[in-house]
């Protein structure tokens, strides 16, 4: 974490960017991955990912294409055994919960592609710290209607009647 925020010094503050590790080059969500690393970078910003394949990659090329800073928070996995060559800042970590409090600490706003399991405890973990004020409030964004709605409506109609979580935290998400 040490070398994480000294590197962190000199790249500023960036928007993270969550996604399945899962989806191929040429798949519409890489695509859209591609476009959004893109316009982050093009606007003078780092774009944070995991640095590994699928959306992360996405999101990696799309920036460093576009000559921005191209940031990756690397950690060994079963399935992610390389980091993706898309990055002009490469940080490795050994536990999840450095790298993700790294995401946290130096991020404007968080972009959330379609994914799964670890993409879900990214955006959870985000909602939870802005929710509970252990980070300043930033913008939360879903990408893809299709792919969020089930869920948003699952918040809506399950945890906000039953008093699981404030009556405006839902808002805390905005999805495009």
């Amino acid at each position: 974490m040490r070398a994480a925020a000294a590197a962190f010094q000199k790249i500023g503050m960036g928007v993270s960017i969550f996604g399945s590790a899962r989806i191929p080059p040429g798949h519409p969500f890489y695509d859209l991955g591609l476009e959004l690393g893109a316009r982050i970078a093009q606007l003078g910003v780092p774009v944070i990912a995991g640095g590994g394949p699928g959306l992360m990659e996405a999101a990696n090329r799309g920036a460093f294409s576009a000559g921005g800073r191209s940031v990756g928070l690397n950690i060994r996995l079963p399935r992610e055994t390389t980091n993706n060559p898309y990055q002009t800042d490469s940080l490795h970590f050994e536990y999840f919960n450095s790298r993700k409090a790294s995401f946290f600490m130096h991020s404007l706003a968080y972009v959330v592609l379609p994914g799964g399991f670890g993409t879900l405890d990214e955006l959870f973990e985000a909602v939870t710290l802005i929710q509970t004020m252990k980070q300043p409030p930033a913008p939360i964004i879903l990408v893809g209607t299709a792919f969020w709605s089930g869920l948003i409506d699952w918040i809506r109609d399950q945890l906000a009647p039953n008093g699981m979580i404030g009556p405006y935290d839902a808002d805390l998400l905005v999805i495009t």
